[in-house]
């Protein structure tokens, strides 16, 4: 994929998003009326029946399973970072991909109680990380240029890393996975994060900036005119998401976005993690507004953008846990929802089956 030329990668991106069509009305309504059958008040189990007649239209089923599970976490490394926007050094980045590959992260944790599997994806880490165990490397760059100074990365590098997504969804579903979750892993993510979603939402930076890794009130400051120089210098139009991608983006974010695409492509839903996934979520949803139908919103994070990014897209979140960790750790506790949605449609008695009276 190194070696294509800018104009193949924006057509196979453009035929990736062509793939992508609309949900199953028919299966919906199917569920819809096995959900008003079950032994409850219609309407009663609010979100969980939102998902489960979701899950319908994607897999364009009434009877929608879940077979294998799989967070998806891309990595990459910011060259923002070297304005101080984060509490933490770039280092930690690669040393928490090790942590992932040895079992000992949160997400390790949490995806192994939800029965999932987690694969990270080097994308744009800015040290070497070698592909073994659960580690995929498509890097497409050591991590991006300092967006305060000029575009984060080429046209081409964002491409790249938003066919590198697209790949990993590909190749997982290849693999018999049927329901997927987003997660990230980058110091200084935030940052790109904070550009995006107020770019695409219209927001002041006031509103989005937060203190992601735990930066204190000076270097919140810092962080917010970091951000402001980097739209001032590059001018990102919003009307190309692309565009805002490639000037005050993240290779990672990339990535997330990607791999919803293909998922959408592929009619398997992704539950989104929180506020990086869901500014890759944004750029998705701006290549392909029909994507978002494929997304399952997880918690709302403690960042003060993502409740900005999820009213963008037109999601509610299903948790709240005052989380701001990243990796997925949301997104896999939210499968738990998910599956319990389908038990519900699947396993729930009807009036009828029961001998319950319905409503007068």
């Amino acid at each position: 994929m190194e070696n294509l030329t800018e104009e193949k990668l924006f057509a196979q991106l453009q035929e990736l998003i062509g793939n992508i069509s609309d949900l199953d009305e028919a299966a919906m309504g199917q569920v819809q009326e096995r959900l008003d059958s079950l032994t409850k008040p219609q309407g009663s189990l609010g979100q969980l029946e939102q998902i489960a007649k979701q899950l319908g239209g994607i897999q364009g089923t009434s009877n929608p399973q879940i077979k294998k599970k799989a967070v998806l976490l891309m990595a990459g490394d910011h060259g923002i970072a070297a304005e101080g926007v984060s509490a933490f050094p770039q280092e930690v980045t690669p040393q928490m991909v090790y942590n992932i590959m040895n079992d000992g992260a949160a997400i390790n944790v949490l995806a192994r109680q939800a029965n999932a599997d987690v694969f990270c994806t080097d994308v744009g880490v800015a040290f070497p990380i070698e592909a073994t165990g659960n580690i995929i490397q498509k890097r497409v760059a050591n991590g991006t240029k300092n967006m305060a100074k000029g575009p984060a990365m080429s046209r081409q590098e964002a491409l790249q890393a938003l066919l590198a997504g697209a790949e990993v969804a590909q190749e997982k579903i290849q693999a018999g996975y049927n329901l997927f979750a987003t997660g990230d892993l980058g110091i200084g993510n935030t940052t790109p994060s904070s550009a995006i979603v107020s770019l695409f939402t219209n927001s002041p930076l006031e509103d989005v900036v937060g203190r992601g890794t735990g930066i204190d009130d000076a270097g919140l400051i810092n962080k917010r005119q970091a951000i402001q120089k980097a739209i001032d210098v590059n001018q990102p139009n919003t009307e190309d998401a692309l565009d805002v991608l490639c000037k005050v983006g993240g290779l990672e974010i990339a990535a997330i976005a990607g791999s919803i695409l293909q998922a959408a492509a592929s009619r398997v839903p992704i539950v989104v993690d929180g506020f990086i996934s869901t500014a890759g979520a944004l750029v998705a949803a701006n290549l392909a507004p029909k994507s978002t139908a494929f997304m399952i919103p997880s918690h709302g994070s403690v960042e003060p953008g993502h409740c900005k990014a999820l009213a963008g897209l037109g999601l509610e979140p299903v948790l709240n846990l005052n989380m701001r960790l990243g990796e997925g750790t949301g997104a896999a506790l939210t499968f738990h929802l998910v599956e319990a949605a389908l038990h519900i449609l699947n396993e729930m008695s009807t009036f009828a089956d029961a001998g319950v009276s319905e409503k007068s």
